[in-house]
């Protein structure tokens, strides 16, 4: 059996071009080595997953390669990695220090990434810091941190500071896209949208849930089973409420908040996701809001349709109720019944019109 390779590391970027969703970044490192003009400390932050570490290797074998001191297998030398969570004592800052001092036997530069830099304990860093300030001319130092705040000011002063921004869900998508092209993995787009989604911008945590899937799947990732496996309530589900409050149908949708309930889902994220499905088919009313729903093609199309059988103002009551069951579920001594009522009053929105409607017929 051979090793499987997870895709984060598989389809880890070699190169700046192929880092996702960070070109104001990489755009910035290729002009500064073009030009001659890095620094020589810089700190990246940014939330996990977002290639801080992965631009830190490329920036140092970049660097590495200016000088012909890479392999023709792609091995850069002169580039030491130092994880801080785990070798964050004053003794391990002072042997990097004795390290720093030797200049480097082949090429100009030595670079020094040091990953999770705030957790250095404040002793590592006051002796860090006079190093850090003034540097042998042959070392780079690139730090990097998702807790930017922990970092002492007298460190941040001698950075040049880089912040990685969350992935874009369309950049995620498109990524997993072109992965799954190539490892011949059959998928719905708005699996991949729900998977981007789920990963708060996070790369790193889309592809080891795309991995998990595809698995599970046997290589046909769809909505209904990225759905289950994610333990998240999938569109269909929030349309065919919607449609059953629609049509005044109160027995049916208490049934069915009642399944949703014994398949393990939270009662209080139900009905908040159900106030963020009225409030997506609002929306979905207006060409110029329709980019700002959340989800796949496929599904928007489906909230378009629905949109239309509500009035604006239908909506806006449909989601003050959702509001309200979201706010009084904490403090009610049965939320069970709390997100029952919000469900009846739901499918008594219509009736009101419904009911003029016919008299009018009658007459």
């Amino acid at each position: 059996m051979e090793n499987f390779v997870v895709s984060a590391r598989k389809y880890r970027p070699q190169e700046f071009d192929t880092v996702v969703g960070q070109s104001h970044i990489t755009d910035t490192l290729e002009h500064a080595i073009e030009e001659n003009q890095l620094a020589q400390a810089l700190l990246f932050c940014g939330p996990r997953g977002v290639g801080k570490t992965t631009c830190a290797r490329i920036l140092a074998r970049k660097i590495n390669e200016k000088d012909g001191t890479t392999s023709e297998d792609g091995f850069a030398y002169n580039i030491f990695e130092l994880d801080a969570a785990s070798n964050n004592s004053v003794d391990d800052i002072r042997g990097l220090i004795d390290q720093v001092r030797y200049a480097p036997q082949v090429g100009k530069y030595k670079v020094y990434i040091i990953d999770e830099v705030h957790m250095l304990s404040s002793q590592a860093f006051n002796a860090f810091l006079k190093t850090l300030e003034e540097p042998p001319k042959h070392a780079i130092f690139i730090l990097a941190t998702t807790e930017k705040h922990k970092i002492i000011p007298t460190i941040l002063s001698r950075c040049q500071i880089y912040d990685f921004k969350r992935i874009a869900i369309e950049d995620i998508q498109n990524h997993l896209r072109k992965i799954a092209d190539k490892e011949n993995i059959k998928y719905e787009d708005d699996a991949l949208y729900l998977i981007a989604q789920k990963a708060d911008g996070a790369l790193r945590d889309a592809l080891s849930i795309f991995d998990r899937l595809a698995t599970f799947t046997q290589k046909n990732i769809t909505l209904a089973n990225a759905a289950e496996i994610l333990n998240v309530l999938d569109y269909d589900q929030y349309l065919k409420i919607a449609e059953l409050a629609y049509d005044n149908d109160i027995p049916k949708i208490l049934s069915v908040f009642n399944d949703i309930i014994n398949k393990g889902f939270d009662s209080q994220i139900f009905i908040a996701g159900l106030g963020s499905h009225f409030r997506n088919l609002m929306l979905s009313q207006n060409p110029a809001t329709l980019h700002l729903i959340e989800v796949g093609e496929n599904s928007k199309s489906k909230f378009a349709e629905q949109g239309k059988k509500w009035t604006p103002q239908q909506l806006v009551t449909a989601i003050e109720i959702c509001s309200q069951a979201d706010i009084n579920y904490k403090n009610s001594k049965n939320p069970r019944l709390t997100v029952e009522i919000a469900l009846m009053q739901l499918s008594s929105i219509t009736a009101d019109g419904k009911s003029s409607a016919k008299k009018k017929s009658l007459e």
